[in-house]
């Protein structure tokens, strides 16, 4: 017995040493288009940290005007700041968008319209995770409401100037954990059972069903929808909980960083001859492997019917 614990105390050891190895094999996907972006307009929610800031930052470093598009607007000025300072471009702007209000996510789009003539890419990033049981403004369950209804909503609104502009994308952020999602249309607010975990692999799932739905409803305009699997980030999305927030601490060693985190969002926005693979999933810069419901068209587009129907749209 004190042999076998003698034998496991370098462990730790060993583990921290091998860090550097194993998040570079956890971090294989690598954006390597040249594409730049000059006279090219792109919106990115939750741009004011994590995944969303590195986005924004690439896309700017790239010649974009981008849209940090952010429910803290005064962190998003800092940030705009940071990334002018650092790519030169003076093209960043910040704009309210607060994913758990209808209110503001339409206001957020008429603004857009009228100051923009053009969209290219659209970067549905921002999200919430295991946040404890809450409604948003309108009243939907908070992970469904802004990992999904309020960017469905938000891309609907922004849909014609998207088409207009072709060739253009729209990349949604979505999740390994939608393979733990199953869609309970009879407890879609989780008003009969809820449980923390459960809501954000659902909303995942929604993630992955809407942007196959978007793809089949956006065959031949021009426009193109991925959706994307990040990784595991070392990111505030754990804020919501204590438990996933020792966890990221706890191996953080392992995961990998913002930055390589938003490779295969932007691989998604930028990288050429991608067309034939609208609707598609990708993870690590490449396509993925997704769920059996997350395959199933019927459950899409019983979604899609759902979405509209909550959010007062008209089907179509």
């Amino acid at each position: 017995m004190i042999a076998a614990l003698l034998l496991l105390l370098p462990l730790p050891l060993l583990l921290y040493m091998a860090a550097p190895r194993i998040r570079e094999m956890l971090s294989s996907g690598v954006c390597t288009s040249p594409v730049q972006l000059p006279g090219k307009v792109a919106v990115v929610t939750g741009a004011n940290t994590g995944i969303g800031k590195e986005t924004a930052k690439e896309l700017a470093k790239r010649g974009a005007r981008v849209y940090l598009a952010c429910r803290d607007v005064q962190k998003g000025e800092l940030v705009a700041k940071e990334i002018q300072t650092k790519t030169g471009n003076q093209q960043v702007l910040v704009r309210k968008l607060d994913l758990a209000d209808t209110r503001s996510i339409r206001a957020f789009a008429q603004g857009f319209l009228a100051e923009e003539k053009q969209l290219h890419i659209l970067i549905n990033n921002a999200g919430v995770m295991m946040c404890p049981y809450s409604k948003t403004v309108d009243g939907f369950e908070m992970h469904m409401g802004v990992n999904h209804l309020g960017h469905f909503l938000l891309t609907h609104l922004l849909l014609e100037k998207l088409k207009a502009s072709a060739p253009a994308r729209v990349v949604n952020v979505s999740s390994l954990a939608h393979f733990l999602g199953r869609l309970n249309f009879h407890n879609l607010q989780g008003e009969k059972f809820y449980n923390a975990g459960l809501a954000y692999c659902q909303s995942k799932l929604a993630n992955v069903l809407f942007t196959q739905e978007l793809a089949r409803r956006l065959k031949g305009s021009g426009v193109t929808t991925y959706a994307v699997h990040p990784g595991s980030v070392n990111s505030e999305l754990t804020r919501y909980s204590t438990f996933m927030t020792c966890m990221w601490w706890l191996f953080s060693c392992f995961l990998k960083t913002p930055e390589q985190g938003a490779q295969t969002s932007l691989h998604c926005a930028l990288t050429e001859g991608l067309e034939r693979l609208s609707g598609e999933y990708f993870s690590d810069c490449r396509v993925g492997w997704v769920s059996a419901q997350a395959r199933n068209e019927t459950v899409a587009r019983r979604l899609w019917d759902v979405s509209c129907d909550l959010l007062g749209l008209p089907l179509d």
